[in-house]
């Protein structure tokens, strides 16, 4: 089943993971001795990890390594922009209400 890359960062543990491997690759076993759950629990998720795209793992000798592909994630900041657009423009329209809302106690006041 081919996962899409919201499902693999909708958990906490799976985004962790991330940030774990994003900078170095990591084996398996360095990985699961970051978190308190089963190390079977922690090849689940790096499976889901793996569907998604958003990690590889690569054996070196008899050790697999998980390495970040992070190139996914293009695709959450792309969907969270637009929302960032839409918002931004409803803040700087709210800004610019209670402006004229200053203005006319101001005006009233004089």
């Amino acid at each position: 089943m081919r996962r899409d890359v919201f499902q693999a960062i909708a958990d906490p543990t799976r985004r962790e993971i991330i940030q774990l491997v994003a900078n170095r690759s990591l084996n398996m076993e360095a990985v699961a001795g970051n978190f308190a759950v089963s190390r079977t629990a922690i090849y689940k998720h790096i499976k889901i990890l793996t569907e998604c795209g958003l990690v590889a793992i690569k054996k070196q000798g008899r050790e697999r390594y998980c390495e970040a592909q992070l190139e996914k994630l293009i695709l959450v900041a792309d969907w969270a922009e637009t929302y960032r657009l839409i918002w931004n423009s409803r803040l700087d329209s709210l800004e610019k209400y209670f402006h004229q809302l200053r203005n006319k106690v101001d005006e009233s006041a004089k």
